[in-house]
């Protein structure tokens, strides 16, 4: 196998060739965790698509994890149909027996409940991310319901508000991009995003636009603003990075890249780069590689007995991991040691990223 160090000295290089590097061999947390002719589990990672950044390096991060436990790893991918996301689970859990330790961001939150359910009967391990019903909670359900992990929308999308309003200097118009509608963290996110403009006397949210997350949709959206409120906006928020990416590209299509202050959500590579560049005030960084490694890695250890699931208390069964809020200050920093440098995994201590209860209403 090619010992890491041989690797180009590059985020992307290292994503892109996991399939030959070493990683069993170098991260810490490599051992052999199940006895001799004990059958392992599937380790799988479902997400909402491998096109879209974020979730291309989630699902670099379970790779990593999985071969750093010597287990197989498949990812499902929903592509923003919620149906084809619990049906693909089914199928996994058919497959397997319900030997499996599923780690999902639901594409939708009330599609968390049909998946849980169906992990749970079928003897599986489940850990959510993101998105589910807020009446549905791990404890309610069994300890094969491990936890469920999310970042704090509403004070997220308040800071990256703030920021954009900061850059606009405080007054004028204010254009935004929101995700799907159902989505918890999108509503979560928009939530923040009021806060931010009611505190803001002289600031107009002149239009808000459901972009799916996505860039192509966002630039499109853009596109029409520039027709609709010429010379009326200075900023422009964006629920992720996806979007803010989109709404970047119609901006210098139109020669007016840095005219305009934009926002972002997620700390992919391209908009870390673009706040360094410029050209975006903010975005927020969650670890995808790490969420990808780290939502297989709790449940596992749940699996195989090394976590009383159910001594955890609902205040690390519900709970809010941290976040880093990236701008002109960091950026250049962040950029080399998340994207320059090679991701490393961190799961051997589960709770140090761990930010606090998601408080119950």
């Amino acid at each position: 196998m090619t010992p890491l160090s041989r690797l180009a000295p590059t985020r992307r290089a290292f994503l892109g060739s996991l399939a030959s590097a070493g990683v069993l061999a170098t991260v810490p947390f490599a051992r052999q965790v199940f006895a001799q002719g004990a059958e392992k589990p599937l380790l799988v990672n479902s997400i909402r698509s491998l096109s879209n950044p974020y979730h291309a390096a989630w699902n670099a991060g379970g790779e990593a994890y999985a071969k750093s436990v010597g287990l197989d790893y498949v990812t499902l991918v929903t592509e923003g149909d919620s149906e084809k996301g619990v049906a693909d689970i089914r199928g996994i859990l058919a497959r397997t027996g319900g030997n499996a330790v599923v780690n999902v961001d639901p594409n939708d939150a009330a599609d968390a409940r049909p998946i849980v359910e169906a992990c749970v009967d079928a003897g599986a391990h489940v850990f959510t991310q993101w998105n589910k019903p807020a009446d549905l909670h791990p404890w309610d359900v069994g300890p094969n319901y491990v936890a469920h992990m999310s970042f704090n929308g509403e004070q997220y999308g308040r800071v990256t508000a703030e920021k954009v309003i900061e850059a606009m200097g405080g007054k004028g118009g204010l254009l935004a991009l929101g995700g799907i509608l159902s989505n918890t963290v999108a509503i979560q996110r928009r939530a923040g995003l009021e806060e931010a403009v009611k505190a803001a006397p002289d600031v107009e949210l002149l239009d808000y636009q459901v972009g799916d997350w996505q860039a192509s949709k966002a630039y499109d959206i853009v596109n029409t603003w520039l027709t609709r409120f010429p010379s009326k906006f200075q900023g422009i928020w964006c629920a992720n990075d996806d979007m803010a990416i989109g709404a970047l590209e119609a901006l210098r299509m139109n020669a007016m890249s840095g005219q305009v202050a934009i926002s972002g959500i997620d700390g992919i590579e391209t908009a870390v780069q673009a706040v360094v560049d410029g050209e975006l005030v903010t975005t927020v960084s969650w670890d995808p590689f790490w969420q990808g490694s780290y939502g297989l890695a709790l449940p596992l250890m749940a699996r195989l007995g090394k976590v009383d699931v159910e001594t955890l208390g609902k205040d690390k069964r519900e709970f809010y991991a941290e976040g880093v809020v990236v701008d002109d200050g960091n950026a250049a920093e962040f950029f080399e040691a998340n994207f320059v440098a090679e991701p490393e995994l961190d799961v051997d201590d589960l709770w140090s990223r761990y930010a606090g209860p998601i408080e119950q209403s």
